[in-house]
């Protein structure tokens, strides 16, 4: 098994769950939600990628004036659509690597540590630099290192106890991977961009 497999075996649901989420996580999630809410200007057009079940662009819909999201998994795009009650957001199912779009957007994010379990980074950051080409608009969550207690027990409530812990990444049971990252280690894959620490959790990148 790897993440993609995870994925569609209702990996992302379990996560989502509240009764799987140690306290440092539950609060990691709401402070990175407030976070990107702030570091968004109100009425922008944001590109969600790996956007799940849509959480967060169903969340900021009364702040934004249009979002749209895409994953590679049609069963979160699906629930994204089934819990969506607005029509200023989108989804639909894409490779992060290859969007078909051509218009560019206000900001793109890449949240919650998604980008962490991508095999392809680069290319994913060159696509959110295509289509949210202005300077600091991209914003990409990321583990740091100090998380590794927290998420330990998580993923095994989850069902998938870790198995291996180095210096990047997490790996869980069937062989599910999630990295982690120091400012230096970011900044040298981001370039140059601005880090805004979610306690000893997490890093949100703007770049």
């Amino acid at each position: 098994m790897n993440n993609d497999e995870a994925y569609a075996q209702g990996l992302l649901s379990k996560a989502l769950d509240p009764s799987t989420q140690p306290p440092a996580i539950r609060a990691f999630l709401q402070q990175e939600f407030t976070l990107v809410r702030h570091l968004i200007r109100p009425g922008s057009r944001v590109l969600d990628f790996g956007c799940g079940m849509g959480r967060h662009l169903i969340g900021l819909q009364n702040h934004i004036a249009c979002g749209v999201g895409f994953d590679y998994e049609r069963a979160s795009i699906d629930e994204a659509a089934r819990l969506n009650a607005t029509a200023n957001c989108h989804f639909f199912v894409a490779d992060a690597t290859r969007v078909p779009l051509l218009d560019s957007f206000d900001a793109a994010v890449c949240l919650t540590n998604t980008w962490g379990t991508m095999s392809e980074k680069t290319a994913v950051l060159n696509e959110m630099r295509r289509l949210s080409p202005a300077a600091g608009s991209r914003l990409v969550t990321v583990y740091a290192a100090k998380s590794v207690p927290a998420r330990r027990e998580w993923y095994a409530n989850m069902g998938h106890p870790v198995l291996e812990v180095t210096d990047q990444e997490i790996v869980a049971a069937g062989r599910f991977s999630s990295e982690h990252f120091t400012e230096h280690r970011l900044r040298k894959v981001l370039g140059p961009c601005e880090l805004h620490p979610i306690g000893d959790i997490a890093l949100v990148a703007q770049c």
